[in-house]
C-alpha cells in the first residue's frame, strides 16, 4: 500500500516562477489526531477514494499547491458546504465516521478548509503580479473498477484513460490552450500505444477549478486532470512505478505544449 508522507502540515505550497502552476489536493493521507478517532472507515478504505502519487506529478510545475491532509478530513475540491463528509451519499455510499461528527472537530475542519482557499488566493494575486496569465495543472486519479478486486473494469466507454474537465472554465477564451493540451496529451506513450485522452466524459472540473476560474475569469486557465488508476492496483494500493514515470512523461509534455499556448495568446 502507497500513501503520501505524513506531515503535520494540511498542506503544501511551493511558490515558483512561471505561468505554470499545480495542484494535487487530493493526495494526502493523513488526518489529526482528532478526526483519526471518529472515523469509521479503516485506512486502506480511506486510501482507495484518495489520490496516490498525484504530489509526484506535481512537480510539472515551479509552483505547487498539494494537499497532505485526507479528502475525508476536508474535501478541498467541494464547496465549503460539503467539504465534510457527514452521510454515506456524501462519500460513494460509504459510512465514514463512527457517530455524529462533534461540532468542534467539524469547525475545525472547516476552519482549515477557509485559511487553504485564503492562503491560495494570496498565492495566485502575487503570481499575477509577475504573469499575465497562469496555467493550472489541476491533477487528480480516479477509479475504474468499483466492481470489486475481481470484477472487470468499467466500461472504457465511458473512463478514458485521462480525463481532462473544462466545465468550469470559458471554454472559448482557453480554447488554444486545452486544444495542446489534449493533443500533446493524446499523443503519450502507454503499454506500446497512446493514451485514451478525453475531455468531460467522467468528469468537468471540482470546486478548486470552478473557484479559480471564478476569481480570475480572464487571467487563469485550469486544466483539471483525472488519471483512471491504470498505474496502481486501486483496491491493494500497489503503484507500478514505471506507470506512474510514463503517465508523469505525458503530462509533462503537455503541460509545456499548454505553456507555449497560453504565451501565444
Amino acid at each position: 500500500m502507497r500513501v503520501a508522507p505524513i506531515t503535520d502540515d494540511p498542506w503544501r505550497i511551493l511558490a515558483g516562477r512561471g505561468p505554470l502552476v499545480s495542484a494535487a489536493v487530493h493526495d494526502g493521507h493523513a488526518a489529526r489526531p482528532a478526526v483519526l478517532r471518529e472515523f469509521h472507515l479503516d485506512s486502506q478504505q480511506r486510501l482507495r477514494e484518495e489520490d496516490p502519487c498525484t504530489a509526484r506529478w506535481a512537480t510539472v510545475a515551479p509552483t505547487q499547491v498539494v494537499g497532505c491532509r485526507s479528502r475525508f478530513e476536508f474535501d478541498l475540491n467541494r464547496p465549503r458546504e460539503k467539504a465534510v463528509y457527514l452521510t454515506p451519499d456524501d462519500a460513494w455510499g460509504l459510512q465514514v465516521w463512527k457517530e455524529t461528527l462533534p461540532q468542534e472537530t467539524f469547525a475545525e475542519s472547516l476552519s482549515l478548509y477557509d485559511r487553504f482557499y485564503e492562503e491560495v488566493g494570496t498565492l495566485f494575486d502575487r503570481l499575477l503580479v509577475e504573469n499575465r496569465r497562469l496555467v493550472v495543472c489541476d491533477i487528480h486519479s480516479y477509479n475504474h473498477r468499483r466492481g470489486g478486486p475481481q470484477a472487470a473494469p468499467d466500461d472504457p466507454a465511458l473512463n478514458p484513460e485521462v480525463n481532462l474537465g473544462t466545465g468550469t472554465m470559458d471554454r472559448s477564451r482557453w480554447t488554444p490552450v486545452v486544444d495542446a493540451f489534449l493533443g500533446t496529451m493524446a499523443c503519450g506513450e502507454w503499454q506500446g500505444r497512446t493514451l485514451d485522452v478525453r475531455e468531460n466524459v467522467k468528469f468537468r472540473g471540482g470546486h478548486f477549478a470552478d473557484w479559480l476560474h471564478r476569481r480570475y475569469p480572464e487571467s487563469v486557465c485550469v486544466l483539471s486532470i483525472e488519471f483512471k488508476k491504470i498505474y496502481m492496483d486501486e483496491w491493494t494500493g500497489d503503484v507500478d512505478e514505471h506507470a506512474v514515470e510514463a503517465l508523469g512523461a505525458a503530462l509533462n509534455a503537455a503541460a509545456a505544449s499548454a505553456v507555449n499556448a497560453l504565451e501565444l495568446l
